[in-house]
This record gives structure tokens, sequence and C-alpha cells, in this order.
């Protein structure tokens, strides 16, 4: 079944504009398929954002934490994951209850007194390092991936530059966690193993938009993924459809970066649909295909999406995300800037950039796309 729905124009993820950091997000969805690769990922990171160091962790009540970081702190991670000193640190614990959707400033999630007895502080401190930042990504499979930059004592504090730097990154490590955090942070040898350990359903697909091999979970959603002619497919809901279709269809320059909305029908959740490029070396692991399809599920617990949820369907900064659950709750902008703390004309400067990334014009517009990812029909 070919498409049926008009393309418009597609709400496209906005990448950092200097050079280094493009690069750096290139390398990012390679290292999502080839582990060996994220210390690269995180030293190169670390160089444009004045950081001494940074590492990737995974908790998950199912399996013991796992953990990457940079060749010259090993000896540090070590200590950290051989002494189970990690169990008893109060900045890992507080990290993973505040679950920042954005980098954050460590030192600023407990007290001066609390770093000083924190046994991984303590060590980091001998090591000569200091201040910490930190961003989580929640898994569809209950899994928490962390991503932590430190810096040396001597280089004092994260900058808000820094920070800004980091977080123009963010989209991509979350698209990345979604391949790196399921593999286990080990490399997954052929396509066929990594579809099957995935765990979420995923295709792979060519640059035309042709489907080279999917994995049993995406098999059996022949609901949502319809086969369209020449191996092609399409999805079955409209909407999300002509935006599956206009990536496909924009992938000639391979910057194919894209989380797409699919509302919810009786008798299944809301899905968010995952375009991850196939770049480098995860290239040459698929045999020359060109992008990764996967879909995870978002809960339906509630009318209103949280921002974690809303960063991952539409791109959303963290300020953004947090002004559009606002709105969504039925407050005005004035009300929502209140609540949130921010100028109203800052909160207007917000609603510009939410309603061009979801291709919205008014806010009842807007409101309604937001709550139609959580409705049954």
């Amino acid at each position: 079944m070919d498409a049926v729905a008009s393309p418009r124009k597609m709400p496209m993820l906005e990448m950092p504009q200097d050079q280094p950091a493009v690069a750096i997000a290139d390398r990012i969805y390679e290292a999502a398929f080839a582990a060996e690769l994220w210390p690269e990922v995180l030293a190169a990171t670390s160089a444009i954002s004045r950081s001494a160091n940074g590492a990737i962790f995974v908790f998950s009540d199912h399996s013991p934490v796992r953990a990457i970081t940079e060749a010259h702190a090993q000896p540090l991670l070590d200590e950290f994951m051989d002494g189970g000193t990690w169990k008893f640190s109060e900045s890992v614990q507080r990290m993973c209850s505040a679950q920042p959707a954005s980098f954050v400033r460590v030192d600023n999630l407990i007290t001066g007194e609390g770093i000083e007895r924190d046994p991984v502080r303590k060590s980091a401190t001998a090591f000569g390092i200091g201040p910490h930042v930190c961003t989580s990504i929640p898994m569809p499979g209950g899994e928490l991936v962390l991503f932590v930059f430190q810096r040396w004592l001597k280089d004092g504090s994260y900058d808000q530059a820094a920070i800004d730097l980091l977080n123009g990154l963010r989209p991509h490590l979350a698209r990345a966690s979604l391949v790196a955090g399921r593999l286990g942070l080990e490399r997954a040898r052929t396509a066929v193993s990594i579809l099957s350990e995935i765990g979420l359903p995923a295709a792979i697909m060519g640059g035309s938009g042709r489907v080279l091999t999917a994995n049993p979970f995406f098999e059996d959603m022949a609901d949502v993924f319809l086969p369209t002619a020449h191996r092609g497919m399409a999805i079955a809901d409209q909407t999300a459809n002509a935006l599956f279709q206009q990536a496909i269809a924009q992938n000639r320059d391979n910057r194919v970066v894209q989380s797409i909305p699919v509302a919810a029908i009786r008798g299944r959740p809301a899905l968010v649909v995952h375009l991850l490029p196939l770049r480098r070396a995860a290239h040459d692991i698929f045999s020359g295909a060109d992008i990764l399809v996967a879909a995870t599920t978002v809960g339906t617990g509630t009318t209103v999406p949280s921002p974690n949820v809303l960063s991952g369907l539409f791109d959303l900064t963290p300020a953004e995300a947090r002004l559009a659950v606002e709105l969504a709750s039925g407050h005005s902008v004035q009300e929502a800037a209140m609540e949130i703390g921010i100028a109203v004309k800052s909160a207007r400067t917000y609603l510009e950039r939410i309603f061009r990334k979801t291709e919205t014009s008014r806010q009842s517009q807007l409101v309604a796309l937001l709550k139609s990812a959580w409705s049954f029909s």
C-alpha cells in the first residue's frame, strides 16, 4: 500500500551548527552499533566541552550496572565498578532519582557536605577530577542511561556555554542509547544479531526506503507498518506516514534524524518511531544500509505527556518541553511562564519554536496534537 497522505514539511532535528559537534553526532550513531568506539566519542565530546572525562552508565533492575569511559579514566571506572562504592554514592543516587532531561551540574543536586563524604567523589578528587554534569535517558525497557562529563579541578565549574553545547548533542545521545543500552554496551557483530538483541521492533532500510530486513518484533506490528511496492514501507497512521515518507525522501544527504509520534488506537498504545542514521562502522555492519527504524511505546497513564517524552517525540529542548507540558495541561502562556519560572516574553519565543518543530500554528492545535499521542479512539 503506497503512502496516501500529502507530505508536509518535516520537523527536523536542529543539529549543532559548529563542525566539531556535527562530526561528533556522526560518530555517536556509529558508536551505537560499535561500542568499542564510545571512548573516542566521549573523548571528542570532552575536548569541545573542556571536560576531563566522559562516561556512560546503564542502570537496570535486572542486570549489573554497565559502563564505558575514556581510556585514561579506566582505573577510576574500575574502582567505581569493582568496589561497589557507587551503591553508597549520594551523587549517583541523586542523578538516578532526579533523571535530569538535560545536562545539569551534579553539584547543584547535593550539598557540599554530601560531596565531601561521597566515596565516588572522594576517588574522583584524588584523581584530580572535580565538577560533574550529567543527563539521563530513560529506556522503554526500564533501563536508565546516564551520560556524565567531568572537569579537572583546576578548570573550575561548567559554564553555560559548555552545558548548551552538550545539550545540543543530547538528542543524538538519546537516540543512540536506544540501541547501545539494549546491546549492553557490547559490539553486536552482525545485523542479524543486532536486530535480535535490541529488544525493540526494528528494521533496517536502504536510502531509497527499501526494507532490507526486520526483526520478529517489527514483523508482528503489521497494523502499524505496511508493505508498499518494491519492498518499501509505510506507516498506517496517515499523519505519521507523511512525516515518515518525507524523512525517507530527504535521506539523500544522509542526515535523517527523526522521531515521529504515532497516535494510539484501540488496543495499542501510542508509539514513537525513531529513524537513526547508520554512519561509518555502523554502515559497514549493516552491509551498506542507511537507516535503522525502531519503535517504542509510550505510556497511557496520563493525558499529558511528560517533558522527557516530548523531547523524544518532537526534539524539543528541556525548556520547550516543560512549556509544552504546561500548555497541554490547559494553562495559558502567561500561566505556564509563571509555573516554570520564566518571563512571558521567553515563553512566547519558546512557543514559536515549538510551533515550528511540531508543524502547528495555534495553541489549540498544539494541545490537540500533544494529547493525540495518548488518546485511545
